[in-house]
This record gives C-alpha cells, sequence and structure tokens, in this order.
C-alpha cells in the first residue's frame, strides 16, 4: 500500500452584498389625489402648397450660317546658314640664327 498526502487550497472571496430594506407604511394625506387620463388629439391644420405649373413657351431660335472662305496662307521656309567666325591662332616659328665667323687672312 502505497500512502500519499495531498495538500488542497481553496481559494475564498470576500462579497459585499446590500440587502434592500423594504418599509411598509400607510401615510394619511389630506389633499386627495386626482387621476388624470391624457389623451392626445390630433390637432388638423391647413396648409397652402405652392405647385409647379408646367407652360409652354415659344421661343425662337436664331439659325446660324457656316461661310466657309479659302484663303493663301504663305508658305515660311527658314533656312540655316552657317557662319564662318575668325579666330586668330598664335603660332610660334622657330627663328634660325646664323653665326658668322670671320677669318682674318
Amino acid at each position: 500500500q502505497t500512502v500519499q498526502h495531498t495538500v488542497v487550497q481553496d481559494q475564498i472571496q470576500k462579497i459585499e452584498v446590500v440587502k434592500p430594506t423594504i418599509v411598509q407604511r400607510t401615510v394619511q394625506r389630506k389633499k386627495p389625489i386626482i387621476q388624470e387620463n391624457i389623451r392626445e388629439v390630433p390637432k388638423v391644420m391647413i396648409q397652402h402648397v405652392p405647385v409647379q405649373k408646367v407652360v409652354q413657351k415659344t421661343v425662337e431660335v436664331p439659325q446660324i450660317e457656316y461661310v466657309d472662305r479659302i484663303v493663301d496662307v504663305p508658305v515660311v521656309r527658314q533656312h540655316h546658314v552657317p557662319v564662318i567666325q575668325k579666330v586668330q591662332k598664335t603660332v610660334e616659328v622657330p627663328t634660325i640664327d646664323y653665326v658668322d665667323h670671320h677669318v682674318h687672312v
């Protein structure tokens, strides 16, 4: 035989409950209570509503006439003309030095 020891833990929660108290009293009133029956009565109102009326009206429409005219338009052509620019350029020219030997005789 085997013996097992188990520990059981229960959680305890505290709950506060408000318990209502019922008071029964009979109150003597000097003034009598009047009960009224309220009934809704529909009110009839007359309103004038404007109504749109469709009336035909004759309108004169002007007639448009298109007249074609042929106009000669001159054709303009553009030509690119090359422009020559003169630019000076410095050039080094080698100079030759002549050395003369004079011999005395």
